[in-house]
């Protein structure tokens, strides 16, 4: 079982991603709704969590600039860009700046599935 970080603006989202983890046997521990919410709470909660799901667009600040902000805090996170935007240069844009993976939404189940166990497999170097 693996603690995760939801950061997501839309709520049905969020919902959907937990619902999705919870039947793989994970656990949820803390949701944030934009990225300053996230880096707010991932002050608090990092030393517990595995891996966090990162929204690419969201209200007050971006996932690109949030991403960078908990590396910044933890290098070693996980953490894998959710976007609904298939634009190439965002992807690559966020890989460049450290994120595991990515998973376009509305989540195929299949591809979740796939993308978590994946970044779970990584090892921290």
């Amino acid at each position: 079982m693996a603690n995760f970080m939801l950061i997501d603006d839309s709520r049905f989202i969020r919902k959907m991603a937990e619902k999705l983890l919870m039947k793989m046997g994970h656990n949820v521990l803390v949701e944030a709704v934009d990225g300053i919410d996230a880096v707010d709470k991932f002050l608090d909660h990092w030393i517990e969590l595995d891996v966090i799901l990162l929204d690419v667009v969201m209200p007050k600040q971006d996932g690109l600039r949030t991403l960078r902000e908990i590396l910044g805090i933890d290098p070693f996170a996980k953490v894998i860009m959710v976007t609904s935007i298939s634009n190439q240069s965002i992807v690559q844009g966020c890989m460049a700046a450290g994120a595991s993976e990515f998973v376009v939404k509305p989540f195929r189940i299949s591809e979740f599935v796939k993308t978590i166990n994946n970044v779970l497999s990584m090892t921290n170097s």
